[in-house]
């Protein structure tokens, strides 16, 4: 159970990351920041960090370049623990 929502929370992040790359688009109004970290750090990171270079989407903001890689590692890091691996 815990895989299924990780899937779905990336599949969700990567979906909020092309809204808000539309939004850009359009000059709508876009997803605060803290709502796209937030959604990564809940376990999207792997899913927004695809997304970021998929749709050319935050990768000129350093906070984005540095923060999801090391969500992603946080998140193998707690993958690997639940595992029982480390």
């Amino acid at each position: 159970m815990f895989y299924y929502s990780l899937v779905i929370i990336n599949l969700v992040s990567i979906g909020m990351c092309y809204n808000d790359k539309k939004r850009a688009i359009k000059n709508k109004r876009r997803i605060p920041e803290r709502i796209l970290i937030g959604i990564s750090i809940m376990g999207g990171a792997f899913g927004f960090w695809i997304a970021m270079y998929l749709f050319h989407h935050k990768t000129k903001h350093l906070k984005f370049i540095v923060l999801e890689p090391l969500l992603m590692i946080l998140w193998i890091v707690l993958i690997l623990l639940e595992r029982g691996i480390i």
